[in-house]
């Protein structure tokens, strides 16, 4: 009996030593890690409604972004709470929140944006495309804040476009003419000189007349953020855009912004984010990560790491999951499983963008469990050539490396793995495909240029084993 006893102690100590089922190697043994690492808001059970402090429903001509902002400071210098959205239409300029107050929309309630430009200014501390400047407030704005959230089955509505917001992005497409202020019309170049030749961000402000659009939702240098439950509408610009912020949830969120440039979520420079149960359908990526563009993103060094993304659907959008292209201060630890993606409009399921302009590292980007219907150009692409006409300073190499994608299933595509690497040199490496299944593939099954040690294990094209 003593034997025994000590034989099957023996096998309980061998499974828990060596972990049960666990795969000693694998690649998601650190995801636990990064998701315990994410804190949490918390806030008081005080409430401050708007009505109390001024705001009413219904009437597009009274805006209501005074008694808003008022509700807010009263609640935070309070000590923090809820700031209570009732039922009903609300018309808005900006809305600034602070620290330790809840932006809570009672179930009915809808806040809509006024577009009147001049209400954004004077201008705020942001980053557009990744470059730093003052630029049009966003629509709803934080600056250094801790301990803020958007919640409550509510809708946000930037009002965007094409007679509104959306023109002022240069294409006709979307309702620009001859004689309207856009981007083109000099402000983004004017901007991207100021990046390139180091001009002190003090004095890169831009104006209304510089064109460039405020994103929906612009978190800067806060701590501990959640955004839940929403329904975020036509923004402007990016709907929403963490910027050098960390710990931060974004849940069951719904975006549905076919402008241009118009981003579904894209964490820049961010530590610690969690984005799950929400939908996207935009007129270009869904999920981007950024740390900053060229020389402005090198400068501050501060890299996007440790993002989980799970049980997401994409539809429309130039990309599901992308990195880049404004990814100068580099990338770590992407964690993304269980997504289903399907869409004519969708062009691509996981896409890494840069080139020679950006430099950085990009690594440790893992996907498991995604099921796509169809995408319009490449499950996989990563491009180090992109925008190659860009004007900028060069030289600056990027690298990709450590991509692991599992059981990734797509039922048509253009092609299957696409990889355009640098010709002087190959700077991607360690890229591995594994369980996969992609059908109606329709043009090159794998397209591989300027990269080395892409490995394939049972990855099927077309009902073929690729090697």
């Amino acid at each position: 009996m003593k034997q025994l006893t000590l034989v099957v102690s023996f096998l309980l100590i061998s499974v828990y030593s060596f972990g049960g089922n666990k795969d000693q190697n694998s690649p998601w043994n650190n995801y636990s890690q990064v998701e315990q690492q994410v804190q949490k808001t918390s806030f008081p059970d005080r409430v401050y409604k708007i009505t109390d402090f001024g705001a009413i429903a219904g009437q597009d001509s009274i805006l209501c972004h005074d008694a808003i902002n008022l509700a807010i400071v009263t609640c935070s210098q309070d000590g923090g709470g809820i700031v209570e959205i009732p039922a009903g239409t609300y018309y808005t300029g900006p809305i600034t929140l602070k620290s330790n107050v809840n932006l809570h929309f009672e179930k009915g309630a809808v806040l809509k944006f006024s577009t009147e430009q001049s209400l954004y200014f004077p201008a705020v501390l942001t980053r557009w495309e990744g470059l730093d400047c003052y630029n049009a407030h966003p629509l709803i704005y934080a600056y250094g804040e801790t301990n803020i959230a958007i919640t409550g089955e509510g809708v946000i509505d930037g009002q965007g476009s094409n007679q509104s917001w959306w023109k002022m992005c240069g294409a006709t497409k979307f309702g620009y003419t001859p004689g309207v202020v856009s981007q083109k019309t000099g402000g983004r170049a004017r901007l991207q000189m100021y990046g390139e030749n180091g001009v002190p961000i003090y004095k890169r402000v831009m104006t209304p007349e510089d064109g460039l659009r405020p994103q929906l939702i612009n978190i800067v240098r806060c701590n501990r953020v959640k955004i839940e439950d929403v329904e975020l509408l036509n923004s402007p610009f990016w709907v929403i855009h963490p910027l050098l912020s960390q710990n931060i949830i974004v849940n069951r969120v719904k975006i549905m912004n076919h402008g241009p440039n118009g981003d579904g979520c894209d964490p820049e420079s961010c530590k610690n984010v969690i984005i799950e149960n929400s939908s996207f359908e935009t007129g270009d990526d869904c999920i981007a990560i950024k740390s900053g563009r060229n020389l402005d993103g090198r400068k501050w060094g501060i890299p996007s790491e440790n993002i989980i993304i799970r049980n997401c659907k994409m539809k429309d959008g130039h990309g599901g999951i992308v990195i880049g292209s404004e990814i100068s201060g580099g990338f770590k630890n992407l964690y993304v499983e269980n997504c289903e993606m399907d869409s004519p409009n969708l062009d691509r399921v996981l896409r890494i963008k840069t080139n020679t302009c950006r430099g950085g590292v990009i690594e440790d980007i893992f996907l498991r469990n995604i099921k796509v219907g169809q995408c319009g150009e490449a499950v996989i692409k990563i491009n180090l050539d992109y925008e190659h006409n860009e004007d900028c300073h060069r030289g600056f190499i990027p690298t990709v490396r450590n991509v692991y994608v599992d059981s990734v299933t797509c039922k048509k595509s253009d092609y299957g793995v696409y990889i355009i690497g640098l010709k002087e040199s190959t700077q991607v490496y360690n890229i591995n495909i594994t369980n996969c299944n992609f059908s109606g593939v329709k043009n090159q099954k794998v397209s591989i240029t300027g990269a080395r040690d892409v490995k394939f294990k049972n990855l099927l094209i077309n009902g073929k084993e690729v090697k």
